[in-house]
């Protein structure tokens, strides 16, 4: 957050310097710039110079996409259940935090060097950009985790770890600044490209063990976690794509162009733009999306739809909804038999007494004329059970 005070420093600055400049010729000021921004403030609105506009609007679109999707992420916090999906929050809500502060020094570059100003862009560019590929790293060492252990280390040791990592591009650029500027005593704005190119070669590293992390997440036993490490495996890359661009661009194409150093601010502001936005696309969207989306509701089986498994059907018990002590009143009644019925079997089987042993039982439809009492029966009998069926006469019935 140390930029945001910055910025309104530099907001305060310009309304001074426009309340405290003497009127000009409109004509002195560039096209787009008669509303009171004057110098070292005219790139954000010259229109001659469509750059500096073109990277503060895509900018700004991309500070306000940040801050929109990090005020989602903590309003919806209490919706996210499950563990595995909250230790993904802290990470993202300080990439979300390294991106706007990406797209806030990106306009440090649209205003001329002064001593200052060239302080606060060697001191935050390597941290910023640390920030960011620490959160990438942990990242993938959850993924990690999860694809083999299925659990993960919590938010708030994940956020710290990715905040040790980013405190030693910090500790690397203060060396480098008091070496340079107060040791030998050199101008802030006066360094060579590959010495800032070298002072951001932890940053190169913490991509690449972030890029390996993510190779092994995608490997892990897990399949509910491929797609996340899919989408850091593509952010990982095309991140190391552009950090070779912007490096090789700025240390070797703009001498090879005649452009140095005139095109060294402009390189450097898009290079922030991009690396904010494709982090933001590629990574914190993505994994937003997936910890706000709910768990999947486990389907009831649809016991009339006739394409399903017959195995499936036979193998579910329609005993379950019933109560246990009905169960097994019902399991003993299905194969008791009441007096009145006893009698008429044992009247009626006398004569086959001598072939028992190869007579065959009683069959199913001679079983379903055994009175079976139902519930509401019980119930008027004061619990007891019925032997048979209670008769009604006329007089009771009306």
């Amino acid at each position: 957050m140390a930029f945001l005070p910055v910025l309104f420093l530099l907001l305060l600055t310009v309304a001074h310097r426009a309340a405290g400049q003497d009127p000009k010729d409109p004509e002195a000021l560039p096209r787009g710039c008669g509303w009171g921004l004057v110098r070292p403030y005219t790139l954000l609105c010259d229109l001659d110079s469509i750059w500096g506009v073109a990277v503060e609007s895509v900018a700004a679109g991309g500070a306000l996409t940040a801050v929109l999707l990090a005020l989602v992420l903590l309003c919806r916090l209490h919706h996210i259940g499950e563990a595995e999906k909250r230790s993904a929050v802290g990470p993202i809500l300080l990439l979300l935090l390294g991106i706007l502060g990406l797209f806030g020094l990106s306009f440090a570059y649209l205003i001329e060097q002064d001593e200052s100003l060239c302080l606060l862009r060697r001191a935050l560019w390597g941290l910023l950009f640390a920030v960011c590929f620490s959160c990438l790293l942990v990242q993938g060492v959850r993924l990690h985790r999860l694809g083999r252990e299925r659990r993960s280390p919590g938010s708030c040791a994940l956020t710290g770890l990715a905040l040790g990592l980013s405190a030693v591009q910090g500790i690397i650029a203060a060396e480098w600044l008091l070496l340079t500027v107060l040791k030998e005593g050199q101008a802030a704005c006066l360094y060579l490209p590959v010495d800032f190119s070298l002072a951001c070669s932890y940053v190169l590293a913490l991509l690449l063990a972030a890029l390996t992390a993510a190779s092994l997440a995608l490997c892990g036993k897990t399949r509910q976690w491929r797609c996340n490490a899919i989408w850091l495996l593509v952010t990982c890359l095309l991140s190391l794509l552009l950090s070779v661009t912007w490096v090789g661009f700025y240390l070797y194409g703009n001498a090879w162009l005649g452009r140095y150093p005139d095109w060294n601010d402009p390189a450097l502001a898009i290079a922030l733009v991009a690396q904010g936005w494709l982090l933001l696309i590629f990574h914190a969207i993505p994994e937003s999306h997936i910890c706000l989306r709910p768990p999947p509701q486990p389907t009831a089986p649809d016991y009339f739809d006739t394409s399903q498994n017959s195995t499936r059907m036979r193998e579910t018990s329609f005993d379950e909804d019933i109560p246990l002590s009905h169960r097994q009143f019902v399991e003993n009644q299905g194969y008791g038999y009441s007096d009145e019925n006893a009698a008429g079997l044992r009247s009626g089987s006398s004569a086959a007494q001598h072939n028992s042993n190869t007579a065959a039982r009683p069959s199913a439809p001679f079983r379903s004329n055994v009175y079976q009492p139902t519930e509401m029966t019980m119930i008027l009998n004061g619990g007891a059970v019925p032997s048979a069926p209670p008769t009604y006469t006329g007089r009771q019935l009306w």
